[in-house]
Order: structure tokens, then C-alpha cells, then sequence
């Protein structure tokens, strides 16, 4: 009698394993829902959040980020501290009002990790981007229903040794986790998207204010 009961436990065990695993997103299917969603739009803007973890500092700022196709962006920081980090495309520029001092340096020679951001109207491609692109079902999603995926970014694979996205059920980005090879984390949360919104090209311009200093070369802030 025990072993009719273990056996139809053992059955029922089995069947809901099979349905969990046929209920669970795959990885490509996921990936290329996001690529879809993206490359469809012409403009995003959304609040975000950034958590800085490492050498013993943790930090919180927040803000507004725009993007607009193509490689166009905008990071307008507003607390704990305002500063700006802006990119036409052609050329980035990092600002912060109280020192007085903007950096300037050619798009295309940042090494930033926002600025693969720039790119992701458009051109979105995670599973390219990210090399042994998999979900991570160990990571806790900040939202129940959203999909988890980790990878290695092929650019900053020299800086970067991994990076977790969390998707929602509508192929939006909710989180981006980014842990660098000094142990070092960087996690940007996004809120409040909205797609295709009118953003003006002058969004993306910048004048630094009278009295500014401007230093050209690369940058890191």
C-alpha cells in the first residue's frame, strides 16, 4: 500500500516538475521578446534609480533618463546631487553644477557603463550582447512574474564579470545589475516608462553655462 502512495506521490512530483518547466520562459524566446519590444521604438523615457556597491561605499541617486534613436541619451540626475550625463550622439558630456567643470570625450571612446544604453533603440540584440546569456532563477525578481537573465557583456568583458536583466511580462527592462571584476556593482531600477514620446533633439544638445571649464578626454565619473 506504502509504495502504491509513494509511487503516485512520485507521479504527481513528475507532473508538476514537467508543467513548471513547460510554464518557465526560455531564454531565447525571452531575449528576442526584448529585442522586439525595443527595436520597435523610436524614443523611451522612464525615472531610474542607481544602487553603487563596492569598496566599502553604497549609493543611491536618482533621476530621469531620455533616449532617442539613434545613440542619443540623456541621465538627468537630480538627488542625492544634480549632475548630467548627455551624449548627440557624436559627443558625451559629464556635468556637475557644483564644480563648475564639464567633461567632454567622443562618444565612440567612452568607456562608461551607461552608454550601452544609448544603443538599445534599435539595436538591441541581448543575446549577442551578452555571451552565455541564460536565466538566473537563483536572483529574486523585484516584481513576481517578471524573467531574470544573466551574461557576460562581449565589450566590457575586460571590467564587467557579469550582468543580470530583469524583464517584465511586457518585455519592458525593469532592472539592469552590472558586477564588475573588483567586486564592485552597479544596479540601475527603471519606473514609469513611457515609449514613443515626443523628445526634442535639443534634449541631447549641451552649452556649458558661463564660467565653466571644459576638460576633454576620457572619463570615468
Amino acid at each position: 500500500m506504502k509504495q502504491k502512495i509513494h509511487l503516485r506521490l512520485m507521479v504527481v512530483a513528475l507532473s508538476l516538475a514537467a508543467m513548471a518547466a513547460a510554464l518557465a520562459p526560455d531564454v531565447k524566446s525571452e531575449a528576442r521578446a526584448v529585442d522586439d519590444h525595443y527595436n520597435h521604438l523610436h524614443t523611451l523615457q522612464a525615472e531610474f534609480t542607481e544602487l553603487y556597491r563596492g569598496s566599502g561605499i553604497e549609493r543611491t541617486e536618482s533621476g530621469t533618463l531620455w533616449l532617442k534613436k539613434p545613440g542619443k541619451m540623456r541621465w538627468e540626475y537630480r538627488s542625492p546631487k544634480e549632475k548630467l550625463f548627455v551624449s548627440d550622439g557624436k559627443n558625451v558630456w559629464f556635468y556637475v553644477p557644483d564644480d563648475r567643470q564639464v567633461r567632454k570625450t567622443p562618444a565612440k571612446d567612452i568607456d562608461d557603463l551607461r552608454s550601452p544604453l544609448a544603443f538599445l533603440l534599435g539595436k538591441t540584440k541581448l543575446e549577442k550582447e551578452l555571451q552565455g546569456l541564460s536565466l538566473a532563477p537563483d536572483v529574486s525578481p523585484l516584481s513576481p512574474g517578471n524573467a531574470v537573465m544573466r551574461g557576460v557583456p562581449q565589450a566590457l568583458a575586460d571590467r564587467v564579470s557579469e550582468i543580470v536583466v530583469e524583464v517584465t511580462p511586457t518585455h519592458q527592462l525593469a532592472r539592469i545589475v552590472i558586477d564588475e571584476v573588483d567586486g564592485s556593482s552597479t544596479e540601475y531600477r527603471f519606473t514609469g516608462q513611457k515609449e514613443d514620446v515626443q523628445i526634442s533633439d535639443d534634449r541631447f544638445r549641451f552649452s556649458p553655462p558661463a564660467g565653466t571649464e571644459t576638460v576633454e578626454g576620457d572619463f570615468g565619473p
